[in-house]
Order: C-alpha cells, then sequence, then structure tokens
C-alpha cells in the first residue's frame, strides 16, 4: 500500500487518507443535499415562498466559489494542513449558527459563510491526490468520489428522518458535529503535503495566468463548469420536479435522489477501473455520448408531459454521463498543472459553483408547471460541450494542444 508523508515523522498509508479526504469533501454535499427535504418547510417557518430558500442554496453556491477563488492559491504557496483544519473549523462554526436564525436573510447570509469559509478545507483535496497519484490522478479521483458520494445518496435520507423526530434546525446541527468529527480525524492524520512552490516566487494572479493561459486547459475548464451546472441545475431543480410537479412526497424523494446518487457511485467506480487502462480523454467521450443520448431521451419525455417513471428512468444516465465527463475533464486539467494544482482546483471550483449559483434564479424564472425547463437547462448545457469537445470526441486520434 502506498504510504505518503505527514506532519512529524510518521506516516499514513492511502487506505486511512483516501477515506479521510472523502470525509472532507462531503461537508459539501451534505451541506447541499441533507436540508433538500426540508426546504417546504423551512419556507413556511420564515413566511417566504420556496424560491426564497432555493437562492439560499445558490448564496451557497457563489460563496464557495468566492472561497475557492481565495483559497486555492494560498493551498500553493502556505501548505494545505492549515487550510483544512481552517476550513472544517469555521464550516462547523457556521452550521450550527444557522439553526438560531432569526429571518432568512440572516439563514442566507450564513449559508453563504459557511460555504465560503468551508472550502478552504476541500480545495486543498484534489492537489494532494495530485501529488500522490501522478498521470493516475483520474483514478484517485475517482475513489475519493466513489467513497464521498455516500454522503449524498443518504443525506435526503437523514434529513428525511430527522425532520420525522425533531425540526430542521437539527439538520444544521448534525452537519456541524459532522465537521467538528472530521475537524479531529484531520488534525490527527491529514499530510502536511509539500508544498509545491516556493513563496513569492509566482505571483497569486501569476498563478491563475499560468493555468487560463493553455489554451485545451479552457477547453477542459468549460467543459467541467458546464457538466457542473447542468448537475447543479439538478439539484436546485429536483426538489421542485419530484415533489411539486409530480406530487412525490418526502419518503419517495429520498428513495429517488439516493437511486440518482447511485448512478453517480457506478459511473465513478467504472471509471476507477477502465481509466488507466484507456485514458481520461476516451473516458470523457465515453461520458458525453451517455450525457447527450440521455439529456435528449429526458428533455423529449418532459415535453411530452409523460409519466414520472419516464423521467426517472431518464435521469439515471443522464447523471452517470455527467460524472464522468466531470471527474476526467477535472483530472486532466490537474496533471497539466503539478506547480499550481492548488489554482488549478480554484479555477474549476470557482467556475463551477459560480455557474452553479445561477441554476437556482434561472429555474425560479420559469413557472414550476412542468419540468420541462429543468430538462432543457441539462440538455443544451450537454449540447455546448459538444461545441467544446467535438475533435476529442468525433475523432479518437486528436491530441491536446
Amino acid at each position: 500500500m502506498t504510504r505518503s508523508p505527514v506532519a512529524g515523522d510518521n506516516q499514513i498509508s492511502m487506505a486511512k487518507l483516501l477515506p479521510l479526504l472523502a470525509s472532507i469533501v462531503a461537508i459539501n454535499p451534505l451541506a447541499i443535499d441533507l436540508y433538500l427535504p426540508a426546504m417546504p418547510i423551512i419556507a413556511e417557518y420564515y413566511s417566504v415562498g420556496i424560491g426564497a430558500v432555493q437562492n439560499s442554496l445558490s448564496a451557497y453556491l457563489a460563496g464557495y466559489a468566492m472561497g475557492l477563488f481565495l483559497f486555492g492559491p494560498l493551498a500553493d504557496r502556505i501548505g494545505r494542513r492549515k487550510l483544512a483544519l481552517f476550513g472544517l473549523f469555521s464550516f462547523a462554526l457556521f452550521s450550527l449558527l444557522i439553526p438560531l436564525s432569526e429571518s432568512i436573510n440572516t439563514f442566507i447570509m450564513l449559508r453563504f459563510m459557511q460555504a465560503f469559509t468551508g472550502s478552504a478545507a476541500t480545495v486543498v483535496v484534489p492537489g494532494i491526490i495530485r501529488q500522490f497519484y501522478g498521470k493516475n490522478t483520474a483514478k484517485g479521483m475517482s475513489y475519493v468520489s466513489m467513497i464521498m458520494m455516500l454522503a449524498p445518496m443518504m443525506a435526503p435520507s437523514i434529513g428525511s428522518v430527522i425532520l420525522l423526530v425533531s425540526s430542521w434546525h437539527w439538520i444544521f446541527y448534525y452537519v456541524g458535529l459532522y465537521a467538528l468529527l472530521i475537524f479531529v480525524g484531520a488534525y490527527r492524520l491529514l499530510p502536511e503535503a509539500e508544498i509545491p512552490t516556493k513563496p513569492n516566487t509566482v505571483s497569486f494572479f501569476g498563478n491563475y495566468k499560468i493555468v487560463l493561459g493553455h489554451s485545451q486547459a479552457r477547453k477542459d475548464i468549460a467543459t467541467s463548469m458546464l457538466a457542473a451546472f447542468a448537475f447543479f441545475t439538478y439539484i436546485t431543480g429536483i426538489p421542485v420536479v419530484y415533489m411539486q410537479v409530480y406530487g412525490v412526497n418526502d419518503f419517495w424523494f429520498s428513495v429517488l435522489f439516493a437511486l440518482n446518487v447511485y448512478a453517480l457511485m457506478t459511473a465513478q467506480w467504472l471509471n476507477s477501473r477502465l481509466v488507466v487502462k484507456h485514458g481520461s480523454k476516451n473516458m470523457l467521450r465515453i461520458g458525453f455520448i451517455l450525457a447527450i443520448f440521455s439529456a435528449s431521451v429526458l428533455a423529449l419525455v418532459n415535453a411530452l408531459e409523460l409519466q414520472l417513471i419516464w423521467t426517472v428512468i431518464s435521469i439515471f444516465p443522464v447523471l452517470s454521463g455527467l460524472g464522468l465527463i466531470a471527474v476526467n475533464s477535472d483530472a486532466l486539467i490537474l496533471m497539466r498543472f503539478e506547480q499550481q494544482a492548488g489554482t488549478a482546483t480554484a479555477v474549476i471550483g470557482t467556475l463551477k459553483f459560480g455557474v452553479g449559483a445561477f441554476a437556482g434564479p434561472l429555474l425560479a424564472y420559469f413557472a414550476h408547471v412542468s419540468a420541462l425547463p429543468f430538462a432543457l437547462i441539462i440538455f443544451c448545457s450537454v449540447a455546448t460541450i459538444f461545441l467544446l469537445q467535438y475533435k476529442r470526441i468525433l475523432y479518437k486520434k486528436t491530441m491536446d494542444n
């Protein structure tokens, strides 16, 4: 088993490190997915429309994007362990303050701060994976993603159980206590990975110039951003689609949501098995073909206003395809920038979560009388990926610039 250096003279095996990294990254889906079943209840508690609660998700995504922009380059300059511990502790603090909010505006502001500070913890994870996995970065990221996805699979169900036995406030207490537990684990086990650049050798914005100056990297970054936008359209819109358009109760919403997370986990498991042999470029192509076909079916069944089962069936492969697109485009980006892994992660994450923040307002703009706008936004995102990557998709032997 591969071993890696940690602070002091101790060592930690990858068998312990990968679950820890996945647990750190999992604070994000927990904070997003755990409260989805409670959205209507929170709206009623604050006497606002559900659109205002959806905007709290957009605020979370915006805060996360801004945090990544700041903390990514810092990870390349001051090290990853300190940032991770700061992020986990701050995330826990704001999580515990959210239930004390007396207005929806305070609720939204604290959600922003929860995400902003928590990004300091998650931004370090891809850089650590890049350092220890090298050219097999996509394999390491798939392992972490596969473990981490247990969080979104279980989150809505846990949220529903919490709502059965207590109030929505305990959803955020649960998130805060989870973050504190992971803080303790990170304090004991998280390695202080080697700082890839010497202080002051490259400016804060100079790192961004290096990453964004690579022409093919820009295409991969845009691909990752569009896949994320489609995914956040799903995350933001699926409570409305399932619970309001189709009238699904919170229990069956949790079941259907878990089924879709299983699709993502399956995609990551397959990627971890196949990417070393076939490469990230070929896996990216497979992901696109799966995504564009199923996104077309999703748009068609909602244009025809078919029954719920057809929407459920078509969403499953859409998410699998998006998962393959996201993990392999991210890996292709990170493998190009050994000295700027933190900055590359910040660019990817800032654009992903920044554009994701627009999913809520865009969906809210349309009347929630059908799932067609939801389906069309996902389809258009995948179709735009084709415009960026058509050479890779159509011509197998095409090489990167």
